[in-house]
């Protein structure tokens, strides 16, 4: 559903669930020369919060982490590449998709 959805906002898919020790990437998307590393998210509601709300500063690290290891993976430069870290927050069934661009930032 979020790959999708960022497709029809123009993104291309590159893959999805990509698996490290140090963490998990739920999709890796381009937008124009931009990698973006999209952490996905899902709620029944916004009883208990925002699904962006869920993503704790250990999360953040281990995504920042997992995208260093695919870039390596992939033999992209991670001190020249350009690349951001976007969330997809899908709420109430899939009738709520709100898409928070450059939501989390290194450091």
């Amino acid at each position: 559903m979020a790959a999708e959805y960022l497709r029809r906002q123009g993104l291309t898919f590159i893959t999805h669930n990509a698996n490290y020790h140090l963490g998990e990437l739920d999709l890796v998307m381009r937008d124009g020369t931009t990698l973006v590393f999209v952490e996905v998210r899902y709620r029944a509601s916004t009883n208990h919060g925002h699904a962006a709300e869920t993503i704790t500063r250990s999360k953040q690290a281990r995504l920042i982490k997992a995208a260093n290891c695919w870039m390596l993976a992939n033999k992209i430069n991670s001190h020249s590449a350009d690349f951001r870290f976007d969330i997809v927050a899908i709420h109430q069934a899939g009738q709520q998709i709100e898409w928070l661009k450059n939501a989390i930032t290194e450091g």
